[in-house]
C-alpha cells in the first residue's frame, strides 16, 4: 500500500479511505502480503482526475459501481431512455487483449488517461472500450509511429471542440426541428445530414492545412 500511495502521489491514509469506501478494489493477497498493481494505480489517478473536475466522492463511487455492474454513465444519470445518436459499438476486452492493441504503450498512465477521457471503463476484470472504430483507429495511429500519449492528448482536445460543434447542431435542432417532432424520427433524419456536413468540412479543413504544411516544406527546402 505504501508503494502504491507513493506511485500515485497520495498519502497512505487516502488509499485506506478509498478502500473503505470501496472506490478501490481489494488487493491480491499472498499470506500477509497485499499486492497492488497497475489497475489500482490507474483507478487512483482516475479518481484524482475526477475530483479535479469537481466530482464528489459519492458521485465517483456511483460511476465506478455503474461501470463494474455493466451500466453506463447515461443510466446512472437517468438518461438511458434518451434515443442515442451514436451508432458506435462497444468492445469488451481483457486487459491483456487491450495491451495487444498498443504493445508497450499500454502503460498505467495511458490507461488512466483513457479512463478519465471516457474511452474505456472497467467492468469486473474486463475493460470496455466505448467505440470499436476509435479503438482500431487509435491502434493504427500508434503503429504509424504516433505515441499513444499524443493520440490520447489529441482525443481529449478533440472531444472539447466536438462538444462545442455538437452544441451548434443541437441548438439548430432544438429551435427549428424538435418542437412537436418525434425524437427518434428526428434523429434518424438528422444523423446522416450532420455526418455529411462534418465529414465534408473536416476534409476541406485538412486540405487547407495540408496545403499550408506543404508550402512551408517547399520554402524550407528552397
Amino acid at each position: 500500500m505504501e508503494e502504491l500511495a507513493q506511485a500515485a502521489g497520495v498519502p497512505v491514509r487516502t488509499v485506506r479511505f478509498y478502500r473503505e469506501r470501496k472506490l478501490l478494489p481489494p488487493p491480491r493477497r499472498e499470506g500477509r502480503i497485499a499486492w497492488y498493481d497497475d489497475h489500482h494505480l490507474a483507478r487512483l489517478r482516475t479518481i484524482a482526475g475526477l475530483l479535479d473536475r469537481g466530482h464528489t466522492l459519492g458521485g465517483i463511487a456511483e460511476l465506478i459501481a455503474a461501470a463494474e455492474s455493466g451500466r453506463d454513465v447515461a443510466q446512472v444519470l437517468g438518461l438511458d431512455a434518451v434515443t442515442p445518436w451514436s451508432e458506435e459499438s462497444r468492445v469488451r476486452l481483457t486487459p491483456e487483449a487491450l495491451a495487444d492493441y498498443y504493445a508497450d504503450q499500454a502503460t498505467a498512465d495511458n490507461l488512466a488517461t483513457a479512463l478519465s477521457i471516457g474511452y474505456i471503463a472497467v467492468d469486473g476484470d474486463d475493460v470496455v472500450h466505448v467505440s470499436r472504430r476509435l479503438l482500431e483507429a487509435s491502434s493504427a495511429l500508434v503503429k504509424e509511429g504516433i505515441p499513444l500519449a499524443d493520440v490520447l492528448a489529441a482525443g481529449r482536445e478533440m472531444r472539447g471542440r466536438l462538444d462545442s460543434l455538437a452544441g451548434l447542431f443541437v441548438d439548430l435542432a432544438r429551435i427549428h426541428i424538435l418542437p412537436g417532432a418525434d425524437l427518434a424520427d428526428a434523429i434518424a433524419r438528422l444523423r446522416p445530414l450532420v455526418k455529411d456536413i462534418v465529414e465534408a468540412e473536416l476534409a476541406l479543413a485538412m486540405d487547407r492545412r495540408m496545403r499550408e504544411e506543404l508550402a512551408k516544406a517547399a520554402v524550407s527546402d528552397s
